[in-house]
């Protein structure tokens, strides 16, 4: 089958990319200096907009007033849609459905797995077999047709032997022997014979995770990573001897992972602060010399007053991997709402998750836990929505949208629905 263009646009969505990131750039780093100020002069500028900043609740109220009631009718029938529709994608979450929304309109969703997946497995400092096993494990189960895996070579040997074997069981279908910002760019652009990633994802170092940045939305990703972080959370019945070593555990990955202890304990805090660096000096050369850094730059014991004070100081670090190690484990479980994964009580710790307990070790860092989990099966699954209608359910739904179109100023959008009202005998 041969395929022709009957006409080709001359640039893509693209082209002035560039050009926009130097000016988007330029006024981010305006607005970190200036604040609120900074938003206000440029406003000024760009919008001619000398007002208030904040919609008051006075000008909500006069909105409310003085909106004609065709339109606000109009709004409160695409509100109610939009929201059933939520709704149904909330109770029916990762699977697909569909729903009548009103007489003749139906919507739903369907689940379906990208093409491609490029899996970086870092083997740097340390051979890491358990980020093939992460990446690669999911990428598979989500049923994505072509993953192909990159990992950095050493000199005459190629990639690790146990990562190459840990990709090749866990469904990997090319394996790459490059890492570092090669591996992302030959992913991203279908490079060696292989098709072209529809996301990338997997731990890696700072050259890895701003290649990833930078790469964004020509392909897609799994997360903005950084450094590896531990946060843990215990009380005068903790063990210090295991705080700190789970604090040194996670201060091995590099000499910038921070490594965080929130607690009511005085006491606690002060023993956990005199043994990790004795646990530290214990260390083979590469591990100690790594966390030595990481605890000297980027630990930190936080000392609260009370259980509320601690998640509320967690919750704003949001911390990757978060211990909680307390006697009252369900009451923080049930309250902790910002982290990548959580690990509850004293017989779990993070390297489990990192390893081998089965929960993914590709997870949020830098706050982003805010707003986002780890790694998981869905983010190798777009979820694509649908509709279909009767020629019936035009009559409500074509000159709603006709309408709300003009009121946006959007003329063409309303001509389509003109058209289908007319052609079906129903007047707008």
């Amino acid at each position: 089958m041969t395929i022709t263009y009957l006409k080709k646009s001359p640039k893509t969505s693209s082209s002035d990319d560039t050009k926009t990131t130097d000016i988007v750039q330029n006024l981010l780093k305006d607005i970190e200096k200036t604040k609120e100020q900074g938003c206000i002069n440029l406003t000024k500028k760009f919008d001619n907009y000398d007002g208030e900043i904040v919609v008051s609740k006075e000008r909500i109220h006069e909105i409310k007033k003085n909106l004609d009631q065709k339109t606000k009718d109009d709004i409160q029938f695409s509100y109610e849609r939009v929201r059933k529709f939520a709704e149904e994608q909330l109770k029916n979450y990762g699977q697909d459905f569909e729903v009548e929304l009103s007489n003749g309109l139906f919507a739903g969703q369907k689940l379906v797995p990208v093409n491609t997946a490029g899996c970086y497995i870092p083997g740097g400092r340390y051979a890491h077999i358990a980020s093939a096993v992460m990446s690669v494990t999911t990428a598979k189960v989500a049923g994505v047709k072509n993953i192909v895996a990159c990992s950095p070579p050493k000199e005459g040997d190629g990639a690790h032997p146990t990562i190459v074997y840990t990709a090749d069981l866990c469904g990997a279908d090319v394996i790459l022997n490059l890492g570092g910002v090669p591996a992302i760019a030959a992913m991203t652009n279908g490079l060696f014979k292989n098709p072209p990633a529809d996301i990338i994802v997997g731990p890696g170092n700072q050259f890895v995770a701003e290649a990833k940045r930078i790469l964004f939305g020509k392909v897609g990703i799994d997360l903005f990573a950084g450094p590896t972080e531990i946060g843990i959370i215990a009380d005068a019945k903790a063990d210090p001897e295991i705080v700190a070593v789970d604090l040194v555990g996670q201060a091995e990955h590099g000499y910038n992972s921070p490594c965080w202890l929130y607690t009511k304990s005085r006491d606690l805090a002060e023993k956990v602060m005199k043994r990790v660096p004795e646990l530290i000096a214990e260390l083979p050369d590469i591990p100690r010399k790594n966390a030595e850094a990481a605890w000297k730059d980027y630990g930190e014991v936080i000392l609260c007053d009370t259980d509320e004070e601690i998640v509320k100081i967690s919750d704003e670090y949001a911390p990757e991997h978060l211990e909680v190690q307390t006697e009252n484990l369900k009451w923080f479980h049930e309250r902790l709402t910002n982290y990548g994964s959580l690990f509850v009580g004293e017989e779990t710790t993070v390297a489990y998750g990192d390893k081998c307990s089965g929960t993914n070790h590709i997870l949020p860092t830098k706050g982003a836990g805010r707003y986002t989990g780890g790694l998981f099966v869905g983010k190798f699954i777009k979820t694509l929505s649908f509709q279909r209608m009767t020629k019936d359910s035009t009559k409500l739904v074509g000159a709603a949208a006709a309408r709300i179109s003009r009121y946006e100023g959007m003329e063409a959008h309303a001509r389509t629905g003109d058209i289908r009202l007319k052609k079906y005998g129903f007047s707008n």
